[in-house]
């Protein structure tokens, strides 16, 4: 009787996540088809085989990311359990089901960890965490980097000014550096919060990361990002043909900086990154329309599409299962 009620419940849990992610990628799409309109008229005078190819690239490179992101995944969770590339592939799109109704995509943390032992689960978040930093990490240096050129190509500021602020991005890099590749550090402060110290254990997990292993995370990490950074690229360029390759990927980097820096609602997600994206883009273009219509749709394939994706793996998850 009680395992019947755990597997009704269970398959209960599993419905209500796909309910739940399928209402909001249907309100997503729903929202975002003024801006999938706008893209048809866009690239109504473009060569069609042209859009094709583009856009079957930038829909290859998603698939990439994310395979990327389950390698990472797949090195993270070496410390906690063996896990297999497909199960690692499957526990990244179940995480991104999860991710797509709520806020700062915390439930993806949750999609992701179902995969994993019922007892290492908690210990799997911590582990995410740390590839969570080495994301953040190359997204802050390389976005500060570019915010530097940013701010000396288009911000009329006193020299001095200028030069402080520029100061104080690289000191930001370089700690963010260090303490990525000492994240023990983190650890350690972590344990001596008196009402933190009962779940040393967990914080723990974060300090098993050597030096080299962290190096192999951030490979992936930069791979990533500059997969796709060449996604936005490649449907800006398509947009708008006459900006400049350097342009356009400088101009990304300090847009990703600052999205990291924003906390992201699911409501209001698509129109922050498109009046950001709308305010960078205004030194270089005048086609805010064309820049807001790149972002909505790199947003719809980068997540919308992979959560589709992940609902087929929902139904793999075991809530109850003491051995799972």
């Amino acid at each position: 009787m009680i395992a019947r009620t755990k597997k009704l419940l269970s398959y209960l849990f599993k419905l209500a996540i796909l309910g739940l992610a399928f209402w909001f990628i249907y309100y997503r799409i729903l929202k975002n088809s003024r801006n999938i309109h706008d893209f048809h008229v866009l690239v109504s005078h473009i060569n069609y085989d042209k859009v094709l190819i583009i856009m079957s690239v930038v829909v290859l490179l998603m698939i990439i990311n994310w395979v990327l992101e389950a390698f990472k995944w797949l090195h993270l969770t070496r410390v906690l359990a063996p896990m297999s590339v497909w199960k690692a592939i499957e526990s990244v799109f179940c995480g991104l089901n999860w991710a797509v109704f709520t806020p700062n995509r915390i439930g993806e943390y949750g999609g992701r960890v179902m995969f994993l032992p019922i007892r290492k689960r908690i210990h799997g978040v911590f582990a995410m965490a740390v590839g969570s930093f080495g994301q953040n990490v190359i997204t802050n240096v390389l976005g500060s980097g570019a915010s530097i050129w940013f701010l000396y190509t288009f911000i009329p500021l006193n020299a001095w000014l200028k030069l402080v602020i520029s100061v104080a991005l690289l000191l930001f890099m370089g700690l963010m550096l260090v303490f990525y590749f000492n994240i023990k550090w983190l650890v350690s402060l972590l344990n001596r919060i008196k009402f933190l110290k009962k779940f040393h254990r967990f914080f723990d997990i974060m300090g098993k990361y050597k030096a080299a292993e962290l190096l192999s995370i951030m490979w992936f990490c930069i791979a990533r990002f500059f997969v796709f950074t060449f996604q936005y690229y490649l449907v800006i360029h398509l947009l708008i043909p006459q900006l400049p390759v350097l342009q356009i990927t400088l101009l990304m980097f300090v847009f990703f900086f600052i999205q990291s820096a924003i906390p992201s609602l699911d409501i209001l997600d698509i129109g922050v990154r498109g009046l950001t994206a709308g305010i960078l883009f205004k030194y270089v273009t005048d086609q805010s329309v064309s820049v807001g219509v790149a972002v909505s749709l790199i947003y719809i394939i980068n997540l919308i599409i992979p959560a589709i994706l992940g609902s087929v793996f929902v139904f793999k998850l075991k809530f109850f299962d003491r051995t799972a």
